[in-house]
């Protein structure tokens, strides 16, 4: 178990602040949210997130029963259903025709499937940045789509940002960190999850990046 007084669940959020905030405040972020671009923008990067859940879903089953991951694949978390439902709803029925992913979108995923091939704690670690992100900040972006472009409130185009089936998001959060502080790390496992969270995060301001650059050649 961890070689420290402090939970786990401490150390990951510590150790990415700075990633965090860039993530968070990054210029395409802040402009599509500003309503400086379209509709346009939240259906590409909707449409980007389609190839992160794929990856992060698409070994759930698998990892439900390992002794790491096992305990935060939980059926409630899953998105790819209601990512598709908003991309149908955003892009019509032909939105997987259009579907394609950024180069820092690719290599996100693929580092995602990397870990959940052959280092669990890896999985973990994105699991985290992605799901409590969704919990917690996601809420904002949800609000602020539906009054930008007029959605149904937790409806369709919004619905990746809705967990119907978590009644208390707060209880549900503090349980996944406890399940966190629970992970089997010590040594020089723990310094590797933290460089992987930090990792995470980066891969999505990059991602942000590039959503940025070709917004801002179309204008």
């Amino acid at each position: 178990m961890l070689e420290t007084s402090t939970p786990f669940s401490t150390l990951i959020r510590t150790a990415t602040e700075q990633q965090h905030n860039e993530a968070e405040h990054s210029t395409f972020m802040r402009d599509m949210l500003g309503g400086q671009l379209g509709v346009e923008a939240f259906y590409r990067y909707t449409a980007q997130l389609w190839f992160v859940y794929a990856a992060l879903e698409k070994h759930s089953a698998a990892l439900a029963s390992d002794r790491v991951a096992g305990p935060f694949v939980k059926p409630e978390l899953a998105r790819l259903a209601s990512l598709e439902a908003d991309l149908a709803h955003l892009g019509g029925a032909n939105w997987r025709d259009e579907l394609s992913a950024l180069p820092a979108t690719a290599a996100y995923a693929a580092r995602i499937e990397e870990c959940a091939g052959d280092w669990p704690a890896g999985y973990v670690v994105h699991h985290y940045t992605r799901y409590l992100g969704d919990l917690s900040g996601g809420q904002v972006i949800r609000g602020t789509a539906e009054k930008l472009w007029d959605l149904p409130k937790k409806g369709d185009g919004v619905r990746f940002y809705v967990f119907e089936d978590i009644a208390n998001p707060a209880a549900f959060k503090r349980d996944y960190r406890e399940a966190l502080d629970r992970l089997p790390l010590d040594g020089p496992e723990v310094d590797r999850v933290l460089d992987e969270a930090r990792l995470a995060f980066t891969m999505n301001t990059d991602l942000f990046r590039e959503l940025g650059a070709e917004f801002s050649a179309r204008n």
